[in-house]
């Protein structure tokens, strides 16, 4: 186990001896230990709280190693080094970071602790995503800065519940708002009781909140959180993500973050990120002159440099790169903007506020994986002094820069072929995740879509 900090990252986190207490107080019943998979989903055990205490506190507990080498459906999948049938699929060690103690106020009378994943030899299991974003946080610390972040996850609102919905195939759901309601606050009014429930719970769940607003597509939302050192905002955007579905099916709502659930606008997850020092001051800026630091420069230069190799990070899924279309302020070009929202990568701010904005992910994206691919980019313009290239003023759609990946193959290959993803995550990594990529490539090549019964059933 990691050792508690003896201030928790903010008064509503919980420390070890405050956990104890509510236990034996009755307040808590269960204590959820949670790790983020490959595919960005919580996953784990929902303990009896008092045999926390007595059992798994000083000794933890373990879960089977196939819980990483599993597809969408959690079918297990041949091919990955981590396991197999035939090294007999064994346990892998959650070890719990107490600095992650959690109320859970939508699951009555339950705290969460997030985990990391050793091996039965404790050893960490470095395909993990949150051992990978450790790794790159470790990295930077050795260069003297920590990164700080923040996502923006947009999500789609139905009254259909989930158990309608996939019964219905998905077909005929009925969004919350029934047309665009871009920052509209009568469209945000209509489905404000969900939107409070999820605001406060999340407050309440140890996040900053700050804002909710209406998106473009027809019951589309979005709630901001303030930013935070990268792994605080990786792991609050991985409950917040579980949270608010839990929230709305006890409504008899549904929400998806789908990049794309259907032909209008998709689900984003920009991504913002700026470098400090140890000591928290600003790098990115020179208040002198009032203009970017070369060290931002080569920051940016390194991930618009890696952005296309880093794509399946970004877009990890089938449907992720159905959301890439040109006006629909979704990014096809890999290139940067002050304030340019064409542009995958956007420029903010000043000051203490300068930061770069990834508008590359959309909303399935693995937090964990993201800001793993994009400080890992980054540190590499800095290791390399890597130039900027010229900004893109007006239309980035229209402006010849490169594309980036327009399929989940494409990025495979990207991905597979990259010296610099074998040299900053791993040559273990990099097989690990391309095989996940083949696995979803394969899967959706041997499925027999709705769009082909429709064009082909009768008329072909």
């Amino acid at each position: 186990m990691t050792t508690a900090l003896s201030h928790p990252r903010n008064d509503r986190m919980l420390t070890v001896e405050q956990l104890t207490a509510i236990i034996a107080e009755g307040d808590v019943d269960t204590v959820v230990l949670a790790f983020t998979d490959m595919q960005g989903r919580l996953q784990g055990k929902l303990i009896q709280a008092q045999f926390f205490l007595d059992s798994v506190l000083a000794h933890g507990t373990e879960g089977c190693n196939y819980l990483l080498a599993v597809d969408t459906e959690m079918n297990t999948v041949d091919g990955y080094d981590i396991t197999s049938w035939e090294k007999g699929y064994g346990d892998m060690v959650f070890e719990m970071d107490l600095d992650t103690i959690r109320r859970l106020p939508y699951r009555a009378g339950s705290v969460m602790i997030q985990c990391d994943l050793k091996t039965t030899d404790g050893a960490p299991v470095a395909v993990s995503p949150r051992a990978m974003l450790r790794a790159q946080v470790d990295k930077a610390a050795a260069l003297g800065w920590k990164a700080v972040a923040g996502t923006e996850l947009e999500f789609m609102i139905y009254t259909t519940t989930y158990e309608d919905a996939w019964n219905g195939s998905y077909r005929n759901l009925t969004p919350a708002n029934l047309y665009n309601v871009d920052y509209s606050i009568l469209g945000s009014s209509r489905v404000e009781p969900l939107l409070r429930t999820i605001r406060n719970m999340m407050w309440d769940a140890g996040m900053t909140v700050e804002s909710a607003k209406g998106e473009c597509n027809f019951g589309q939302h979005e709630i901001a959180f303030k930013y935070d050192e990268v792994l605080v905002t990786a792991d609050n955007h991985s409950v917040y993500k579980t949270g608010s579905k839990d929230i709305a099916q006890q409504a008899g709502q549904s929400i998806t973050f789908m990049a794309k659930p259907n032909q209008r606008e998709g689900n984003s997850c920009h991504v913002h990120m700026s470098l400090r020092s140890l000591t928290d001051d600003v790098v990115f800026w020179d208040s002198a002159s009032g203009t970017r630091t070369a060290l931002y420069d080569h920051f940016i230069a390194g991930v618009l440099k890696t952005m296309s190799e880093f794509t399946l990070f970004y877009a990890p899924n089938i449907n992720s790169y159905k959301r890439f279309v040109a006006g629909s302020f979704a990014p096809t070009a890999v290139a940067w903007g002050q304030d340019n929202r064409t542009c995958a990568v956007r420029l903010v701010g000043h000051g203490a506020s300068a930061r770069m904005e990834n508008r590359l992910p959309g909303g399935d994206v693995n937090p964990y994986l993201a800001l793993t691919a994009m400080l890992a980019g980054g540190l590499y313009g800095i290791e390399h002094e890597l130039e900027l290239e010229p900004e893109t003023t007006g239309n980035a759609y229209t402006s010849g820069a490169p594309r980036v990946p327009s399929t989940l193959h494409e990025a495979r290959d990207a991905f597979a072929s990259s010296a610099i993803a074998v040299q900053v995550f791993g040559a273990d990594v990099v097989k690990h995740y391309v095989h996940y990529a083949d696995t979803e490539i394969a899967a959706f090549d041997a499925a027999v879509t709705d769009w082909e019964l429709r064009r082909g059933f009768e008329r072909l």
